[in-house]
C-alpha cells in the first residue's frame, strides 16, 4: 500500500489554526455561524464553476458541508432549513453530474429511489389530515435521496489516493472547528456533570447522538491519516487532535459515535496491514503502540474527568452502579413497533412519514425513530426490504471487481452502524457511503532510463 506524502504541512498547520480560530469566532458570536455558511456554499460554487469540476471540486463542497452540518445545527446556522446540509451535497453533486456525468454502472442506485415512490404515495393516503405531508416526506427521504445521489455521483469514479485524502480533510476541518467549540463551551466537564445519561451541556447544547455521530466521524479520518500520511510532524499533529476530539466525543456520554469510530478504525487497520507489504508492516508496530497509549491516556483522562462515570456509561450502568435493564436506551423498544408495522403490511408499508403516528397510536407516545432499517421496512414494507437489499449488495459486487479502495469496508460499516442508532438525522452516513464506491488510482511508476 503506497502511502501519501501530506500537503504542505505550513498549509495544513495554517488550515487547523483558522478553524480553530472559527471555532472561536463562533462561540463568541453565534450569529456569525450563517454568515459562515454561506461564505462556503459560495465560494465552493465559485470554485466549482472556475475549475468546470474538473478534480471533482463539488466533493470538495459535499465533504466540508457534510463536516460542518451539526456544527451549524449547533450554533442556529443551517439556513432555510434544517435540512439544509443535506440538500447542498445533493445539489453539488447533481451539478458535477452537468459536470462529468455519472457510470452507467451505478443504475442499481436508480433502482433504489424507484423503490422509494410507492411509499410516498401510501404516505399520501395514509397520514392524518393534521399532518404536513410535505415535511414528513422531505424529513424522511432527504436521507436516503442524498445517498442516492452521493452513490451515483461516486460509484466507480477514479481519482489519485491524494485527492480522497483531500477529500476526508475537507470533512475534517470543520469538525475541528466545532471541536474547538466544544472546548470553549464547556471548558470543564465536572461543571456539567448530570448522571451517566446522554450530556446535552457537554455537546455544545445540542443533541449528544448527533454531535458524537460526527465526532466519531473525525476519529476515524485523523486515525486513518495516521497511516496514509507520511509525515512525522503531519503525524504528531494528527494524533494530537485525536486525543483532543476523542475526548470530547466520549465525553458527550452518547456511545453510538464512538463505537462507531472504534470499530471503523480496527476494520481499515485489518485491510490496510493485509494491503501491505512486509517492510511496511515492519513500520507499523511504533505507530500502532503510540495510538494505542494515546487512546488509553485519553481514556483515563477521561475517565478522571467524569469521576468514573464514563466507565458506568460504558458498563451500562447508571450513577449509583446498578446495571440498567435495556442497553439499548429504549432504541429496542422502537424498533420493535417498527418492525410490527411492517408484519402487518409486509407489501405496501404503511407510508413514508407515518411511523410516528402509528407509534403514537399504539403506545401513546410521540417519538422518532433512531433506526433507519427498521424505519424504511415500516414504511415501505417489500420495497424498502428491496432498496435495503440494493444497498448492501452493491458495495460488496464492487469491492469484488475493484480492490482500489481501501476505505471501502470502513465507509459501508460506518454507513451500517450510523444508521442503526442515529438513522439518517445527518448527512454524513450517506455521503460517506458514496466514498466507499470511488475508484483509486495510483500513478505508475516511470521506467528507469539505461544509457549506454
Amino acid at each position: 500500500m503506497k502511502r501519501i506524502t501530506a500537503i504542505k504541512k505550513v498549509t495544513y498547520l495554517q488550515l487547523i489554526l483558522i478553524h480553530i480560530v472559527m471555532g472561536l469566532v463562533v462561540f463568541v458570536a453565534v450569529g456569525t455561524a450563517k454568515f459562515i455558511l454561506l461564505g462556503i456554499i459560495v465560494y465552493f460554487i465559485f470554485r466549482i464553476f472556475n475549475a468546470g469540476n474538473r478534480n471533482d471540486e463539488v466533493l470538495l463542497a459535499a465533504a466540508y458541508v457534510t463536516g460542518f452540518e451539526v456544527f451549524s445545527r449547533m450554533t442556529g446556522g443551517v439556513g432555510i432549513s434544517y435540512e439544509f446540509a443535506k440538500y447542498a451535497v445533493i445539489g453539488f453533486l447533481v451539478l458535477g453530474m452537468f459536470f462529468k456525468g455519472f457510470k452507467r454502472t451505478s443504475w442499481p442506485y436508480a433502482f433504489f429511489v424507484i423503490f422509494l415512490v410507492p411509499g410516498i404515495l401510501f404516505s399520501a393516503i395514509n397520514l392524518n389530515y393534521e399532518s404536513n405531508f410535505i415535511n414528513a416526506i422531505s424529513f424522511n427521504l432527504s436521507g436516503p435521496l442524498c445517498l442516492a445521489i452521493s452513490a451515483m455521483y461516486c460509484y466507480n469514479r477514479r481519482m489519485s489516493p491524494e485527492r480522497l485524502q483531500h477529500i476526508l480533510l475537507a470533512a475534517l476541518l470543520p469538525i475541528i472547528a466545532m471541536t474547538a467549540f466544544l472546548y470553549f463551551y464547556t471548558p470543564n466537564i465536572r461543571d456539567v456533570l448530570s448522571g451517566t445519561q446522554s450530556n446535552f451541556e457537554a455537546s455544545g447544547g445540542y443533541g449528544p447522538n448527533q454531535v458524537a455521530t460526527i465526532l466519531g466521524l473525525g476519529m476515524f479520518i485523523l486515525f486513518s491519516r495516521l497511516f496514509i500520511i507520511k509525515s512525522r510532524l503531519v503525524n504528531i499533529i494528527d494524533l494530537t487532535l485525536l486525543a483532543l476530539v476523542s475526548y470530547r466525543a466520549i465525553v458527550t456520554f452518547s456511545r453510538g459515535g464512538v463505537i462507531t469510530a472504534a470499530i471503523c478504525g480496527i476494520v481499515f487497520f485489518i485491510v490496510f496491514f493485509y494491503s501491505a507489504d512486509l517492510k511496511h508492516k515492519a513500520t507499523l508496530v511504533p505507530k500502532v503502540i503510540a495510538i494505542g497509549s494515546v487512546v488509553l491516556v485519553t481514556w483515563l483522562f477521561t475517565s478522571f474527568s467524569t469521576l468514573g462515570l464514563i466507565d458506568k456509561r460504558y458498563s451500562n450502568q447508571d450513577a449509583a452502579g446498578r446495571v440498567k435493564e435495556d442497553i439499548t436506551t429504549g432504541r429496542a423498544e422502537l424498533i420493535d413497533s417498527e418492525l410490527e408495522a411492517f408484519y402487518e403490511r409486509p407489501f405496501t408499508g404503511i407510508g413514508v412519514g407515518k411511523i410516528k403516528e402509528y407509534r403514537l397510536e399504539q403506545t401513546g407516545r410521540l417519538s422518532a425513530t433512531h433506526n433507519e432499517v427498521s424505519r424504511i421496512l415500516s414504511e415501505h414494507g417489500i420495497f424498502g426490504l428491496l432498496s435495503l437489499v440494493v444497498l448492501v449488495l452493491t458495495p460488496i459486487v464492487f469491492r469484488m471487481r475493484n480492490r482500489s479502495n481501501v476505505y471501502l469496508f470502513s465507509f459501508f460499516i460506518f454507513w451500517l452502524l450510523t444508521i442503526n442508532h442515529s438513522s439518517m438525522r445527518i448527512a454524513a452516513p450517506a455521503f460517506i457511503y458514496g466514498l466507499a464506491l470511488i475508484s483509486i488510482v495510483y500513478a505508475k511508476k516511470k521506467p528507469a532510463l539505461h544509457r549506454e
